[in-house]
């Protein structure tokens, strides 16, 4: 980022991050409305269209083997949805531009619900949302944190390392699809 636009990756954070980013991605403020700002006093010559162009196509990696996975679980009849951590412009450029929308049944994400991971709120709005009891969910996350939320809350949850299958890990946790 700072070699690619100038824009130093410490400044960044201490006047963009560290003082609007928990408003940012709670929707209680625009991701512009904040980030044009702090542009202007670190990097005045890089445009909001031009920085989030850059961070959005630059921090998107999905991963197609478990992306995969998941797919023949909703070719079984398996609802299959996104519960993330974004704010409202990231989290549409993930289902629209990166055709997430196609793969997914649903996409529950921070700032549409005003929590995030691993608050009790997120998985208490997405469970009211999927119309599921917590029984019936089975979560992965790459994070321990919010594995360990997501199991304060009944649901059955795993850390996703890449390292074992889907099937595996919920064969590992004893939750059953049918």
């Amino acid at each position: 980022m700072e070699r690619d636009l100038g824009v130093p990756a410490p400044a960044l954070q201490r006047v963009f991050f560290e003082q609007h980013w928990d408003e940012v991605v709670h929707g209680r403020a625009a991701l512009r409305d904040r980030l044009a700002p702090a542009l202007a006093e670190i990097s005045p010559s890089v445009t909001c269209d031009a920085f989030i162009d850059y961070w959005f196509s630059n921090d998107a990696h999905i991963d197609h083997c478990l992306l995969s996975e998941l797919q023949a679980l909703r070719c079984e009849g398996i609802e299959v949805h996104l519960a993330t951590v974004q704010e409202h412009e990231r989290a549409a450029y993930l289902w629209d531009q990166l055709d997430l929308r196609s793969k997914f049944d649903g996409l529950h994400y921070a700032a549409a619900l005003g929590c995030s991971k691993p608050d009790r709120a997120f998985y208490r709005s997405v469970e009211a949302a999927v119309d599921l009891t917590p029984e019936a969910i089975f979560f992965i996350d790459d994070k321990a944190v919010n594995v360990a939320g997501a199991r304060d809350c009944g649901w059955t949850a795993a850390l996703w390392t890449g390292q074992q299958t889907l099937r595996a890990l919920m064969d590992q946790q004893r939750w059953n699809v049918s």
